[in-house]
């Protein structure tokens, strides 16, 4: 399997899945990491960790659908099997999305269907949610939408600030997104016509949970 990032910033969730790199099926492989933003600093990580880092900078193109047909012209010379949006921050047109159907998934920092968009961790906290989380999901044309794979949780603090919530929302993003991808490698994980399936069984709709990704 073929793994291609994506990415905008500094890479997090990325160094997290290329650490966790070894614990994939042998047979897979993270082929490239690909950028919009020349400047990123994840692209440095990724060199350093051996991977392909190349920039499809969004600015040299005059509207999404040009910029969304070099992105996937990029992409496709690696051939993927898997495209990971890790922090990559850009509104992606349904061509690009339909082309890469069923390989395509994404982490968000809210437990879905809760908060799509933005501030998600200030969105929370206003409305005094006793609970707070990230989501891994199939990605569809509609924003921070498609089938849900798998939620971690916490508990929020009475002492939580948007920035203190959204660290530790980070570090289970740093558990649960490699985890994901590791379970879709070994085939454990399959996406199939927008819907997940875990060892051959339609998921709940809160998708799995961290324990049963981590185990």
């Amino acid at each position: 399997m073929n793994i291609v990032i994506l990415v905008s910033g500094t890479g997090s969730n990325m160094a997290a899945i290329i650490k966790a790199a070894d614990s994939f099926d042998p047979r897979s492989q993270i082929v490239a990491v690909i950028s919009n933003q020349p400047k990123a600093r994840a692209l440095i990580s990724a060199a350093d960790a051996g991977i392909a880092a190349a920039v499809v900078d969004h600015s040299a193109h005059p509207d999404r659908q040009s910029f969304d047909a070099a992105l996937q012209q990029q992409i496709d010379q690696f051939q993927p099997d898997l495209v990971v949006l890790a922090g990559f921050m850009r509104i992606l047109t349904p061509e690009f999305v339909r082309h890469y159907a069923d390989r395509l998934i994404n982490i968000h920092p809210s437990l879905l269907p809760k908060y799509k968009g933005l501030k998600t961790h200030e969105q929370a906290l206003l409305n005094g949610d006793k609970e707070h989380g990230c989501t891994v999901h199939a990605v569809s044309s509609e924003l921070d939408s498609g089938a849900i794979i798998a939620q971690a949780r916490l508990e929020t603090r009475q002492d939580d600030t948007a920035a203190s919530l959204a660290n530790r929302v980070l570090q289970l993003e740093h558990q649960l997104y490699p985890a994901c991808v590791r379970l879709i490698t070994q085939g454990r994980l399959k996406l199939i016509k927008g819907r997940v399936l875990f060892d051959g069984q339609p998921l709940p709709e809160q998708g799995l949970d961290l324990n049963d990704v981590a185990s």
